[in-house]
């Protein structure tokens, strides 16, 4: 018994001293880390980690249910695509022609209102904002200086970047994109309770406005610029400019660094469900119209999907693009393999969400699912009678 609490005794000893240590070396952070997906047995951010952090709700307003064709589901999904979704862990697929739902599959325990993480889907909605900031004069053009709005950011190139080099991905920010090192600042980001104050900690480093270059940070910086010129937190701004409009059927939920007044983790981490994430793809399918409503100047949107530098042609201001079996698509991405995925030349969108991405190389920016995605589904309508 003595034994047992001299244990105890200096195992408490240990772990103060250790909490002290991480306040003293500025990675108290990792203590909610350890709390929030540490301890639960994932090595990064899950597709349900939301409940886990403080939200801010993107209210809905009057719903706009899909229309649902008369042929749903009629055709089974293929060999190949069950593998898939068995192997990567799928909880909802998603095909849509012609606006109406086709094919619909959910695994897992969800469902058609199950809510889970955007995790980089997120950064085209924020894009989807800077466009609307435009539209409504709020911010100038993508030629505007972040420094008209954070006067206080530092580094070398500073006065150069400008906030259409935050959304197309060329901010030269001091920044890396190691989701699985504890001690990454894109760790830090996602844990961190004084989020816009670590930003503004970071420098422009290199040259902005010359090259692709995937940072996360880019797009915290450009929400943070959102915030300051519209006067509302973005999830009030998106609700009111898009969830609203586009008829969303459930609320959604967007992190926050802390709770109430925190910002919004704007580079991921908004959580809803397949057929409202689907609603942001018919948005740029139809050019910005929303049934007759131009919720975003359609040649903001040609904008977002053409590439803006030559070298780079899978991005171009928060959307990637590509070409699959001869069909040129753009599409959101996230994390962990969720797609929004929009093929203007069949009126075709297509939506996954699950736990695991596919196979990504330096050789190739798109995962090897995406390829499954798009082929598997062509080869269902192919079976169409």
């Amino acid at each position: 018994m003595k034994f047992l609490l001299k244990f105890l005794k200096w195992f408490a000893i240990f772990i103060a001293t250790l909490i002290i240590v991480m306040y003293i070396f500025d990675v108290d952070y990792l203590l909610r880390a350890v709390k929030t997906i540490y301890l639960k047995g994932y090595t990064t951010a899950f597709l349900e980690d939301y409940k886990e952090f403080p939200n801010r709700e993107i209210k809905k307003g009057i719903a706009q249910p899909w229309s649902i064709a008369s042929d749903y589901n009629s055709v089974p999904a293929t060999q190949n695509l069950e593998k898939t979704h068995k192997e990567l862990k799928t909880t909802a697929f998603l095909i849509i022609k012609n606006d109406r739902i086709w094919h619909e599959s959910y695994f897992d325990g969800f469902d058609k209102n199950s809510k889970s993480n955007s995790f980089s889907m997120a950064k085209s909605v924020v894009t989807m904002a800077l466009g609307k900031a435009i539209m409504e004069g709020k911010i100038k053009s993508l030629d505007q200086k972040v420094t008209d709005f954070f006067p206080e950011l530092k580094g070398k190139f500073v006065k150069e970047v400008t906030v259409g080099d935050l959304s197309s991905m060329a901010s030269g920010l001091s920044w890396d994109e190691k989701y699985y090192n504890p001690f990454s600042i894109v760790t830090r980001a996602y844990f961190d309770d004084d989020l816009d104050k670590m930003i503004l900690g970071l420098n422009i480093i290199e040259k902005p406005g010359k090259s692709f270059k995937y940072l996360s940070g880019a797009t915290q910086l450009l929400a943070m610029c959102l915030e300051k010129t519209t006067g509302e937190y973005l999830s009030d701004y998106v609700s009111k400019h898009f969830w609203q409009p586009m008829g969303a059927e459930n609320d959604a939920l967007w992190q926050l660094d802390e709770a109430p007044d925190g910002i919004e983790k704007a580079y991921c981490c908004i959580a809803s469900n397949a057929r409202d994430f689907a609603r942001f793809g018919k948005l740029y399918l139809n050019n910005g119209n929303w049934n007759g409503k131009q919720l975003l100047e359609s040649t903001f949107v040609k904008k977002c999907i053409t590439p803006r530098f030559k070298n780079s042609p899978q991005y171009g201001y928060g959307w990637w693009m590509h070409t699959v079996l001869g069909k040129k698509l753009y599409y959101m991405r996230g994390h962990l393999g969720q797609f929004v995925i929009v093929i203007p030349e069949d009126q075709l969108i297509i939506v996954r969400l699950g736990h695991l991405k596919g196979l990504q190389t330096k050789k190739d920016t798109h995962s090897n699912d995406l390829y499954t995605y798009v082929e598997e589904t062509y080869k269902m309508l192919s079976n169409r009678k």
